[in-house]
C-alpha cells in the first residue's frame, strides 16, 4: 500500500493523523538530523499499522516533509485461492 505522508519533525509527541485514505500527517518526536526523524517516522508508522519496521519504506522525500511511503501489510494465510 502506498501512502502520502506530511511529516513534522521535532514535535513534542509522536502522533499519526489520518487525513484521507492514503494521506497521513505524522508528528515525529525526533529532530531531522542525520536521518533520525526518518528512522523514527518508520517506527511510528510501523506501530500505527501494526507491522514490522522493515515493512515500511520511504520511497520519495527522504529530505523533505512530503513523503511517499510504502507499507507492506501482513498477508493472511487463509486465502480462498489456496487448496
Amino acid at each position: 500500500m502506498l501512502i502520502r505522508v506530511y511529516a513534522t519533525p521535532n514535535a513534542r509527541e509522536a502522533r499519526v493523523v489520518k487525513v484521507s485514505d492514503n494521506y497521513f500527517e505524522v508528528r515525529v518526536d525526533e529532530m531531522a538530523v542525520g536521518g533520525r526523524a526518518n528512522k523514527r517516522l518508520r517506527e511510528i508508522l510501523a506501530e500505527h499499522f501494526k507491522v514490522q519496521k522493515s515493512r515500511i519504506s520511504i520511497l520519495k522525500g527522504t529530505k523533505t516533509r512530503n513523503k511517499l511511503v510504502q507499507v507492506i501489510l501482513e498477508r493472511t494465510t487463509d486465502s480462498p485461492l489456496q487448496s
